[in-house]
């Protein structure tokens, strides 16, 4: 039962990183960081813009989901239009990543790049973040109340710990109800066994 559906488990960052690489004197810093919702990806760009307040520029990239449902974002951040955000974003595109997060700081060396220089510039500051990101895995969860008998308690909890459920809760009352985090693609088997083992006196909600 650990065979999980793609949509229901994919990589993640499993932690931050800090890469910087150095073009013609411009200093390019890549801060990157897990950002399971939008909330969290605005406030890990406003951190990093606070921690740096003198650089010329911070643009970013967030990629927030995972394959065909994604939110993405992008900003160039004074940079000229196309050189900073969108590349950003292709490399995290291409990097088979969820949940993540990458703001690039510049401190201007005295020297324009042209468009090209930005482009690769920009594009080489995420991947050498990426190269040193430390990757983890989501698993998508589904919470359940289930209710059980005394009598089919037992039962039902070995049930839900052989489809890599968790326990968070359980109240003893007339019945036992138990709060229960299951992964998303073990749910139907799992109260296919719940109804089996109890011949059907268990009540999944």
């Amino acid at each position: 039962m650990n065979d999980l559906h793609p949509a229901q488990r994919y990589p993640i960052p499993a932690g931050p990183a800090r890469a910087e690489i150095v073009v013609i004197n411009s200093r390019f810093i890549a801060d990157a960081a897990p950002t399971p919702d939008l909330a969290t990806a605005k406030a890990f760009i406003a951190a990093t813009r606070a921690a740096m307040p003198d650089a010329r520029h911070h643009c970013f990239a967030y990629l927030i989901g995972y394959g065909s449902s994604v939110t993405a974002g992008m900003s160039d951040d004074g940079e000229p239009s196309g050189t900073a955000g969108r590349p950003m974003l292709a490399v995290l595109r291409g990097a088979d990543l969820g949940d993540v997060t990458v703001v690039v700081t510049r401190y201007f060396g005295g020297t324009l790049l042209g468009t090209g220089g930005l482009v690769r510039a920009y594009s080489d500051a995420v991947k050498a973040v990426l190269a040193v990101l430390p990757r983890g895995e989501r698993i998508t969860m589904h919470a359940l109340l289930v209710q059980a008998s005394y009598a089919d308690y037992a039962a039902a909890r070995r049930v839900i710990e052989a489809h890599a459920g968790t326990i968070s809760d359980e109240e003893f009352g007339a019945e036992v109800c138990l709060t229960v985090s299951l992964p998303q693609a073990h749910v139907v088997a799992c109260c296919a066994a719940l109804a089996e083992v109890s011949a059907g006196r268990v009540i999944v909600l």
